[in-house]
C-alpha cells in the first residue's frame, strides 16, 4: 500500500526536482523515494513504471508555459512570449530535451502548448498546412538552441561521474578546442575577445535567430496579400483603336 499523503502530485514534482539536479539519467525510484521519504514500491504503486513518471514530469513542464491571451496582443508579440517562454522553461529543465530522443511522451500539457501555437499563425493569417510549418519551424529553432545548456549539464555530470574536477576537465578540453581554432582565420580573429567562450552562442542570438523566422513569416503574408490584391483588382479598360 502507498505511503498516507503521498501524491501522484507530489512524486512528480520531486522528480522535476531530481532531474532537473541530476539530469534524466539520474532518476530511479530508490532516490525518488529517499527524498519522498517513502519505499519506492509505493512510488511505484502511483505512477506505474519509470517511463510514466517521465511522461508525466514532461508533461507538467509543458504546463509551465503561460499561453498568450490573442484578444489583447497581436499575433507576434504573442508569438515572441510563446517561444521565449518555452526557452525558459527548457533552460530550467535541460532534462527534457534529452526525453525527445529517448521516450514517447505527449500529454495534455504539451497538446496545450501545441494548439496555442496553432492558434497564433492562424491569428497571423496562414492557414492549415502553413501555420503548422511556421508552428514548427519557431518550435525546432527553440529545442535547438536549447541544446547548448542540456549539453553542457549533460557533460558536467558525466565529467563529474567520471572522477576528478569536473570544471578543470572543461577548461582543459576547452583549452584544446581553442588551439585549435586558432588555425583557422575566421576563428582566430574571434579569439582574441571572445576566448573564454569560444563555441558559445553570441549574446542575444535567440532573439536574433527568433525575429529572423518570424520577419520571414511576415514577409509571406505580405507577398501573399499583395498577389491576392492584384489578382482581384479591377482592370483598367484600354484606349480603343480606330
Amino acid at each position: 500500500m502507498p505511503r498516507t499523503g503521498l501524491t501522484s502530485e507530489q512524486i512528480v514534482r520531486a522528480a522535476i526536482d531530481l532531474m532537473d539536479t541530476d539530469g534524466l539519467e539520474g532518476l530511479n525510484m530508490r532516490s525518488l523515494g529517499g527524498r519522498l521519504d517513502s519505499a519506492a514500491t509505493a512510488v511505484y504503486w502511483h505512477v506505474g513504471s519509470k517511463d510514466n513518471l517521465i511522461a508525466l514530469a514532461a508533461d507538467e513542464a509543458w504546463n509551465e508555459i503561460p499561453l498568450p491571451d490573442l484578444t489583447t496582443v497581436d499575433w507576434r508579440t504573442a508569438a515572441v512570449r510563446m517561444a521565449t517562454d518555452l526557452y525558459a522553461m527548457l533552460t530550467r529543465h535541460p532534462w527534457l530535451v534529452q526525453t525527445f530522443g529517448s521516450f514517447l511522451s505527449y500529454g495534455p500539457g504539451k497538446a496545450r502548448h501545441d494548439d496555442h501555437a496553432l492558434a497564433i499563425y492562424e491569428a497571423a493569417g496562414l492557414t492549415d498546412s502553413r501555420a503548422d510549418q511556421a508552428a514548427a519551424t519557431v518550435f525546432t529553432f527553440v529545442l535547438g538552441i536549447s541544446l547548448g545548456s542540456a549539453a553542457a549539464a549533460t557533460l558536467s555530470r558525466k565529467l563529474s561521474r567520471d572522477g576528478g574536477d569536473a570544471k578543470e576537465r572543461m577548461r582543459d578540453g576547452m583549452a584544446k578546442a581553442i588551439e585549435i581554432a586558432a588555425g583557422f582565420p575566421r576563428l582566430r580573429s574571434r579569439l582574441d575577445s571572445a576566448a573564454s567562450a569560444y563555441g558559445a552562442a553570441p549574446a542575444s542570438t535567440f532573439e536574433f535567430g527568433l525575429q529572423a523566422i518570424l520577419d520571414g513569416v511576415e514577409a509571406q503574408l505580405t507577398a501573399r496579400s499583395a498577389d491576392k490584391n492584384a489578382r482581384t483588382a479591377p482592370r483598367r479598360p484600354g484606349r480603343s483603336r480606330r
